[in-house]
């Protein structure tokens, strides 16, 4: 893949005199599948202001995280590098805010930055956001109605719906800025997060609606080893009455029971994106009327996937597809054309490098990712990587069970080493179940069924793939776990 020139000034349009540094919208969500955008082609609603975003631009059918949970992930965004690197292995570790992020270089660099949203990495000396001209945050995970957030100057009290607070603070910002500089908006939703309280105006949204239930939605994880089968996220076991906002009703056996669980969760869950939808509908409404639409790089994700019942499951953290898997599109006029798709293996370690490459600025060393401009723009072709590092830290939380594990996923296979050890990181627990690896074969098994790590027909595969594995480790300077030495 082509660079930027080493001296960080922008690649011109082919025939054409440069342009000036464009500007930066990041719209980031909270636990938004891929699965519940329409431009996905997802049965499950309509999106019609992100797929606005699909069509006007790309969208990527292969965007992974490095590690299916919100601070984590939050934190790869930011910096550019994998948790081992910038320290946010768990939830609980502590985030160093000064350390090199995309926003403080690009701030550096003479743009004017904002953070509206859920920041998540920490308050106080050394852990508030650095590098922008004005934040207002939630406070963790914040709440849906009447957020209190942080600013610089001290505590805002909002009245009001937190999607559309944040979207008011974002679009009056974009109209007080100076139109002679470049600028970079972080817009950073608390939804769809649990526990999952749509706007008033969406109550209704889908009443007596019967959504189907996934393919997948009674899996008994017959084939994998003990994860899955541990894991405290199971649609009909482990939603509470905070999230179901009511009773269940009384004489339903356990499968009718989960069903309606199921219901209850997805209806509410999809009531919260149709807020997002509209934030982002906002926004793109606000660069026309500005006149900046066509300087502006538009970007829309979310920290990782989620299940939507796939496996039985709400929630995120495994290496499985639908929480490996980031929605991700992007438009540009000036660069990316209008309805076109990106099906290359892209990770959110290359958000950083990909903005600061756009904006004409030099990637520190450190960050581990590559420029996806070049490919976007369709100046080359080349696939960023052949494979994507997965890793998991949080062993068996006190909430969730999830085992830490680390993998690769590759255009066709998934290889997964559940070490199961919390090697004393905050928030972990001390469990201990036997080590297991687990193999897919995802052209013949997309939805992840069939471990074939002890089939003998994949015996060479599983060869390669582990040797992959440890280049993968190696190539990022993470380190395998003493289990395997």
């Amino acid at each position: 893949m082509r660079r930027a020139p080493s001296n960080g000034s922008p690649l011109p349009e082919e025939g054409r005199a440069p342009v000036k540094r464009p500007n930066i919208v990041f719209v980031m969500s909270d636990d938004h599948a891929a699965h519940a955008i329409s431009a996905y082609g997802g049965a499950l609603n309509r999106t019609p202001q992100l797929d606005r975003v699909a069509e006007e631009g790309m969208r990527f059918d292969n965007s992974f995280c490095t590690n299916a949970i919100c601070a984590p992930s939050r934190a790869v965004i930011l910096t550019g590098t994998h948790n081992h690197v910038n320290g946010v292995m768990a939830m609980a570790s502590p985030f160093d805010a000064g350390q090199p992020t995309f926003p403080a270089l690009l701030h550096d660099a003479g743009y004017q930055t904002a953070l509206f949203g859920k920041w998540h990495l920490g308050a106080g000396s050394g852990r508030d956001p650095q590098g922008f001209d004005e934040w207002r945050v939630l406070y963790g995970q914040g709440e849906y109605d009447n957020p209190v957030l942080r600013t610089p100057r001290g505590d805002e009290h909002h009245a009001g719906y937190v999607t559309d607070i944040l979207t008011d603070l974002s679009v009056d910002w974009l109209r007080s800025i100076d139109r002679d500089r470049p600028f970079c908006l972080l817009l950073h939703h608390k939804a769809p997060h649990r526990t999952w309280i749509p706007a008033e105006r969406h109550r209704d949204l889908y009443q007596g609606e019967e959504f189907p239930e996934p393919a997948t939605f009674r899996d008994d994880y017959a084939t994998r080893c003990g994860a899955a089968a541990a894991a405290r996220m199971r649609i009909g076991e482990h939603l509470n009455p905070r999230d179901l906002k009511q009773d269940v009703p009384a004489g339903l056996d356990d499968a009718a029971r989960t069903s309606w669980q199921y219901q209850r969760f997805i209806t509410d869950y999809l009531r919260c994106v149709a807020a997002v939808d509209e934030s982002v509908g906002r926004v793109l409404d606000c660069l026309d009327d500005t006149g900046l639409a066509d300087d502006t790089v538009v970007v829309y994700t979310s920290d990782q996937g989620f299940f939507l019942g796939d496996h039985g499951w709400f929630d995120k953290r495994f290496i499985y597809e639908h929480s490996l898997r980031m929605p991700l599109l992007m438009r540009y006029p000036r660069e990316i054309s209008p309805g076109t798709v990106c099906r290359d293996l892209v990770s959110n370690v290359d958000f950083a490098q990909t903005f600061l490459d756009w904006a004409g600025v030099e990637a520190p060393s450190r960050m581990q990712g590559v420029s996806l401009r070049p490919l976007v723009s369709g100046r080359d072709a080349t696939p960023p990587r052949a494979a994507i590092y997965y890793r998991y830290w949080q062993h068996d939380d006190p909430a969730h069970g999830i085992w830490a594990h680390y993998g690769i996923r590759t255009e066709r296979y998934k290889l997964v080493y559940f070490y199961n050890d919390g090697m004393a990181l905050p928030g972990t627990g001390t469990s201990a179940a036997a080590q297991c690896w687990e193999l897919f074969d995802l052209a013949n098994d997309p939805d992840e069924l069939v471990n074939v790590w002890h089939d003998p027909a994949y015996r060479q595969i599983r060869t390669e793939l582990t040797d992959e594995l440890a280049r993968q480790q190696a190539a990022v300077g993470d380190a395998p776990h003493r289990s395997q030495a």
